[in-house]
């Protein structure tokens, strides 16, 4: 596993597809703080539950200038999948060979059901205007964390 991140670490920048196959960067972000978000799988359990609270909170996060972007290791026609049947608005980013996910130290050893594997750790970073980190959650669960981030973006609960 890569070094994790901390706040007033430089955001590292990025290409990758997104669920129609366009590329998108972090550095074309810059301007606005952004939710940068990496899940396991799409169309699991879980990770709807995630997705669907983002898409929830959107037009409140947007309108505090958040921009809110997915990363998973899946293909862009799973995520073009996830993203119709849960009617997600924001961006959903493959990342297949978790190079991305290893740069911010979201893929690595976790426990799942009480055995070590390697994999995607969720993890939620908030990025600055300028592209540096504000804040790094990692191992988060899916469920309140999205609240979580509300009240720390001063939202409310």
């Amino acid at each position: 596993m890569s070094e994790r991140l901390e706040p007033g670490d430089v955001a590292p920048d990025f290409e990758l597809s997104d669920a129609d196959g366009a590329t998108v960067s972090l550095a074309s972000l810059r301007g606005r703080r952004v939710i940068l978000y990496f899940y396991p799988a799409a169309l699991t359990p879980g990770c709807t539950k995630e997705a669907v609270d983002f898409q929830g909170s959107l037009p409140e996060l947007e309108a505090a200038g958040v921009t809110v972007v997915g990363i998973s290791p899946d293909e862009p026609r799973k995520l073009a999948k996830f993203r119709e049947k849960e009617g997600l608005t924001f961006p959903l980013l493959s990342d297949p060979d978790a190079k991305v996910l290893q740069e911010y130290g979201a893929y690595g050893e976790k426990k799942l059901y009480g055995r070590v594997v390697v994999g995607v750790i969720r993890s939620t970073f908030l990025i600055d205007a300028e592209g540096k980190i504000e804040k790094a959650y990692y191992n988060v669960r899916a469920t309140g964390h999205v609240d979580r981030l509300r009240r720390d973006l001063g939202l409310g609960s």
